[in-house]
């Protein structure tokens, strides 16, 4: 093999050929006899006389040379810079129709599950508590004290002296639940919000998210099946509203008040209230056994931490191209961890991936 054999095959072998990396060579000579042409370059794609002709060559060929000199004693930088080839976008295309029966099977998976939440948790009387139709008083008492004390503001002003309004007190766990859950639905604002299916979703992410965070997966399942969908080609993305933009630029942030208030529930469960007579870890562990068999919004619950432990790392996976690149094994191996995973995304998503 040639020395330009070899030059032709170290590039073809560097991914010079059908990727978008550019790499640069400079093949210096002090002698005549030591120059190298490499044949490709010499009969193929020569150095351009003209700027025109250059751009003209890498548009055709998607390759551009160029240096100072031809002459055989001076130095010359060859660059090549390939663009992705036809046929890598059609390999790309011919996989997405390759997955489509396995993506109807999950569409339908989620369209039964959807069916199911709704029947099963809201309308149906066999599942624990009151169905939506006969839901009883005490029960929408109980979802006002728990809406509340969301995130544990209003008993954490209690306790450091501020009254302008005092917390309902409720048991711990019911409140350690609810917390939970609500800490887990805003940490998917930001992989919602930078889900580069989201196309698929003609709607308002604001809404929906909106809805997610008092009504949980009554909406978040839908979204999860509609992403399955064939990209619309005439559809292009929306620029993200303001909501969206603050989820995203501020990502960490909402992870850092998402995993907290996410571990906050844990501790307030077996911890919280100690003065109020509601017992030890024992004992707050089966009331939250009896509660979540007893009221239909505890039972809710439980499913949505089901599907959010199953949604995550889908999400997570299919988005891992938006976290920092040194993060991304570490990202890819936390998702399966409920709310952890969610945290490290929020945590290593890249600053410029507001729309990926």
């Amino acid at each position: 093999m040639t020395l330009g054999d070899q030059f032709i095959s170290r590039l073809a072998s560097k991914g010079c050929r059908g990727t978008k990396m550019a790499w640069r060579l400079i093949l210096c000579s002090r002698s005549s006899n030591s120059w190298i042409y490499p044949p490709a370059l010499l009969y193929s794609h020569s150095l351009p006389r003209s700027a025109a002709s250059a751009r003209e060559r890498e548009g055709r060929d998607g390759l551009k040379v160029s240096g100072r000199s031809r002459h055989r004693r001076s130095a010359c930088l060859i660059a090549c810079r390939a663009k992705k080839r036809s046929g890598m976008v059609e390999d790309e295309q011919q996989a997405w129709e390759d997955g489509r029966p396995l993506r109807q099977v999950q569409q339908a998976a989620l369209w039964a599950a959807e069916a199911a939440y709704i029947l099963w948790l809201f309308l149906l009387p066999y599942a624990p508590g009151d169905p939506i139709w006969a839901i009883k008083s005490t029960t929408i008492n109980d979802l006002v004290g728990l809406s509340l004390n969301f995130f544990f503001i209003l008993p954490w002003m209690n306790a450091v002296g501020i009254h302008v309004l005092e917390a309902p007190v409720l048991h711990p766990a019911a409140e350690g639940l609810f917390n939970f859950v609500i800490g887990w639905t805003l940490l998917f604002a930001p992989v919602l919000y930078t889900d580069h299916r989201r196309d698929r979703y003609s709607g308002s992410l604001d809404v929906l998210w909106g809805f997610q965070m008092f009504l949980t997966n009554t909406f978040l399942i839908p979204y999860m099946a509609i992403r399955l969908n064939d990209m619309d080609v005439k559809h292009s993305y929306n620029k993200l509203s303001q909501l969206g933009s603050l989820m995203t630029k501020g990502s960490s942030i909402v992870g850092a008040i998402g995993g907290t208030v996410c571990v906050a529930s844990a501790l307030w469960t077996f911890f919280g209230r100690p003065d109020a007579a509601f017992g030890g870890i024992a004992d707050r562990w089966d009331f939250l056994l009896r509660y979540v068999g007893s009221e239909r919004l505890a039972y809710a619950f439980i499913w949505d931490i089901c599907l959010y432990t199953m949604f995550q790392p889908w999400l997570i996976g299919d988005n891992l191209h938006n976290v920092k690149k040194s993060s991304v094994s570490i990202v890819s191996n936390l998702r399966f961890i409920p709310v952890l995973g969610l945290v490290a995304y929020t945590l290593c998503l890249e600053d410029d991936k507001s729309i990926s």
